[in-house]
């Protein structure tokens, strides 16, 4: 099976791009017999759309799709990268793997090159949950709270603190309690052993809080309020105010000024072939009808409802799937292929950082990385996205 390297990723993107005229659904989707994807944990959004699409392929084409759990973004990936798994339904998670930060930032990590297949921004917001009984209305309100972390999981703790940062809040101003996973901090919001969460409004567990008699709040964070949405665009740059229809307590009648990013993201790697990635994402869109209902938030997947030009980019083969749908441009291909060029210039840094003999210690490690991480950005005039 041939495999299509990163650096040859804009040259086959670019080729793409003569397809563009082609017959809707010229090739046939051939997907293999079985296949695994990851996403959190069970009852979660991502969870319950990951089985909604696996339950579509299943009816639609025979394929067997099996979801497994995981309860934090380092457990998700890591089946993806060992070919265990072909997609993997993640959050801002992806993003922190592509830029090698966070736990990724690690030895046995590095820089992944990660790219989107389809994502969902529908009418849910993804927020810090906070039990009613606290009586807490805003986010100001959560200083000196309980507020829960998962290890491993830097796209939930980084949401929690960008969230925060809204009121000007950091971590110190809080009182962080650690995790082994999202169920677990979820189970520990409902048990009392926390006072506020991350997740999306849809997800599972924050209904199971709702209807506890703990109850659940979302405290907003107003539109308006142009300060504190710049402090949480400095921890979070992939948030965007919006406004929440749907979710635990939330309805049409009864909206809610969030933010949000979209999630889930299904992502594969770079080196996946094209072919396979195609037919992964024409099978999605050919097959939408049929989940979309399915689970709460799958809406958000139609082909013309996808996010354009975020920070992570989409795999050749799905942009081959979007441009049949219609759905892709000249400016978002010219965008794509900036974005496989920072993934190319993050790996020759990483490769380079490697074998100036850094040091064994895990903290000096992540930290002469970062440097060497804003060093190789800054000279291809790009932009960090991190401090170190």
């Amino acid at each position: 099976m041939i495999r299509r390297t990163l650096s040859l990723a804009p040259a086959l993107l670019a080729s793409l791009s003569l397809a563009a005229s082609a017959p809707a659904y010229a090739d046939e989707v051939k997907l293999p017999p079985t296949m695994a994807f990851t996403a959190y944990d069970t009852g979660t959004a991502g969870f319950n759309m990951a089985v909604a699409v696996g339950k579509m392929m299943k009816d639609k084409y025979g394929t067997d799709v099996r979801v497994l759990p995981a309860g934090n973004d380092v457990a998700r990936l890591a089946p993806l990268r060992a070919n265990r798994a072909t997609v993997s339904a993640m959050g801002s998670g992806s993003y922190f793997a592509q830029e090698g930060v966070f736990e990724f930032g690690a030895k046995e990590w590095g820089p992944q090159a990660l790219q989107v297949v389809l994502s969902t921004v529908d009418c849910n917001g993804a927020s810090l949950g906070v039990a009613r009984d606290t009586g807490v209305t805003q986010i100001k309100d959560l200083k000196g709270k309980r507020v829960g972390f998962v290890v491993g999981s830097p796209a939930l703790n980084q949401n929690a603190l960008a969230i925060l940062a809204f009121a000007g809040l950091k971590k110190a101003d809080v009182q962080a309690v650690e995790f082994a996973s999202y169920g677990a901090m979820w189970k520990g919001m409902t048990n009392g052993d926390v006072d506020a969460a991350f997740a999306t409004t849809i997800t599972g567990p924050a209904k199971e809080v709702e209807a506890s008699p703990r109850g659940l709040i979302w405290p907003p964070l107003p539109h308006k309020d142009k300060e504190g949405w710049e402090r949480v665009k400095k921890v979070g740059s992939f948030f965007f105010p919006h406004l929440a229809t749907c979710g635990a307590g939330i309805s049409k009648d009864k909206p809610i000024e969030l933010g949000t990013y979209p999630y889930p993201i299904f992502v594969v790697y770079g080196s996946q072939p094209a072919d396979q990635v195609y037919s992964v994402t024409k099978a999605m869109i050919a097959g939408y009808d049929a989940y979309k209902d399915a689970a709460p938030g799958a809406s958000g997947l139609a082909a013309d409802k996808q996010t354009k030009n975020w920070v992570v980019p989409v795999h050749p083969g799905a942009v081959k799937a979007l441009k049949e749908a219609g759905q892709w441009s000249a400016d978002q291909e010219a965008h794509n292929n900036k974005l496989f060029k920072r993934q190319e210039v993050l790996a020759a840094a990483w490769a380079a950082y490697g074998k100036s003999n850094p040091p064994s210690d895990e903290k000096a490690f992540l930290e002469g990385w970062m440097k060497a991480r804003a060093a190789a950005l800054e000279k291809a005039a790009m932009p960090n996205g991190f401090e170190g």
